[in-house]
């Protein structure tokens, strides 16, 4: 099995590219929203549950993890590829840089992320390691994961936030925008409405799923020891709220949770 975790229902944006692009995999999923949300947590809070997490997600047989939280592969990825050294891990950031910086022309490129996500500096290191002439403007954007997670993906309320965090980018003519929380590409199409057509959008989770394609492709022998089927199971630590909408928002269809909170 493929093992996924987030802190709470953005995974599914990636679970949404994997179905896509491998469609044979199973999936065993873990959204820990009895922890929501892991943005505004501290490094050493998001590293525990982060290993805890994957631990878990080992035991009950994922060959293969993706850190399908931007937080999370911001505070704790490196952490978890030295605990799990010899397990394929897959974190968010290094993928959605690359493609930023093939898509930028200008150079300028925008970030909006949760207060962690953003106050790691993960994202700026990792770009201007890339390229050191970009130009880069982050902003916190802390209201859209609560949005997402009550479900308010088409209010007015949520359109006016999305126009008053994104103003600034359009001043400042980044050509470039990474949505650095899976939580955020629930909201994309307001967001490319808001910007405009001449700020292209990254959404790192289809970055992360071409790599881990390729990956697959080229090691046989991680393939044939992940676990092939449509089974997948859905793990929270807590009751989802609105998980209906947003499942079916994300993926076309219900899904059927697994409350449980083995911490």
């Amino acid at each position: 099995m493929i093992g996924v975790f987030d802190s709470g229902v953005g995974g599914l944006t990636v679970i949404k590219e994997i179905f896509k692009e491998l469609p044979g995999y199973q999936i065993i999923y873990f959204g820990d929203t009895a922890r929501l949300p892991y943005g505004t947590k501290g490094a050493d809070f998001v590293k525990k549950y982060s290993l805890k997490i994957s631990q878990w997600l080992l035991q009950r047989g994922a060959k293969v993890i993706v850190i399908a939280c931007h937080t999370s592969s911001a505070w704790a990825s490196e952490s978890l590829k030295k605990q799990f050294a010899g397990i394929p891990i897959f974190e968010m950031i290094n993928p959605g840089v690359k493609e930023a910086v093939k898509i930028t022309k200008n150079k300028k490129i925008g970030i909006i992320g949760t207060p962690g996500t953003i106050k790691s500096g993960a994202w700026e290191k990792k770009l201007l390691e890339l390229e050191p002439n970009l130009k880069i403007y982050s902003k916190s954007c802390p209201l859209f994961v609560p949005l997402v997670e009550e479900g308010w993906i088409n209010k007015e309320i949520t359109r006016e936030i999305i126009e008053e965090y994104l103003e600034e980018f359009k001043n400042r003519g980044v050509d470039t925008l990474v949505l650095a929380c899976t939580h955020y590409p629930i909201l994309e199409k307001i967001i490319k409405k808001e910007i405009g057509p001449k700020i292209k959008i990254v959404n790192p989770a289809r970055s992360l799923v071409k790599e881990l394609k390729l990956f697959l492709k080229n090691n046989p022998k991680i393939v044939s020891q992940v676990k092939k089927g449509r089974n997948h199971q859905f793990f929270f630590s807590d009751q989802p709220y609105n998980l209906e909408k947003i499942s079916h928002f994300c993926l076309n269809k219900k899904i059927k949770p697994i409350i449980k909170d083995p911490f």
